[in-house]
């Protein structure tokens, strides 16, 4: 009788246990850079908002105009003050055009009603934050969530005078 070899090999069972232990793995991978990317795009989107409204708010001064920051449901752009006919335009330069909101994205905006608004109520690109080319804006509170979850929220504020703060989450009193 001869003696029987060594069998090398993995059986189907086992196999069958390893490609489950790996797709529950890449299940949890691929749940985990959902709720990350949401949160990075959050972040893009607000820091893209941000440097823009800094900007505006420079070009104001530097070219003696008055440019508004219009928010609408799903998008925000920027529009200037035409001096002569009295009404907000939409702004000509292609870095101010209007740009989309991330359709998850809840933007909450908590701006004073009586600053001036260089505007009667009836025009119909009244924008919400104006930047003065003397340096101030209509002081504001911008928060931005993933839905109404506020662990994540991040704020851009100004009192009118002070300049533009960036709060992220986790840092209450510091702006970026």
């Amino acid at each position: 009788m001869k003696p029987r070899a060594n069998q090398t090999g993995f059986t189907l069972i086992e196999i069958l246990v390893v490609l489950i232990i790996v797709g529950l793995l890449a299940a949890l991978a691929v749940f985990n850079m959902a709720g990350s990317s949401q949160k990075r795009e959050l972040e893009n989107t607000v820091q893209d908002l941000f440097l823009l409204m800094q900007t505006a708010s420079e070009q104001a001064i530097l070219n003696n105009l008055e440019l508004g920051l219009l928010l609408e449901d799903d998008s925000y752009r920027f529009v200037s003050f035409q001096d002569d006919t009295g009404e907000w335009k939409v702004s000509g330069e292609r870095l101010f055009r209007s740009r989309p909101l991330p359709e998850w994205l809840t933007l909450t905006d908590y701006i004073e009603n009586d600053a001036p608004r260089l505007t009667s109520a009836e025009d119909r690109l009244r924008p919400d934050v104006v930047f003065f080319s003397s340096g101030e804006t209509t002081p504001f509170i911008l928060e931005f969530t993933i839905g109404s979850n506020t662990d994540d929220m991040h704020v851009i504020e100004s009192d009118g005078v002070s300049p533009l703060q960036w709060r992220k989450p986790g840092s209450e009193d510091q702006a970026w």
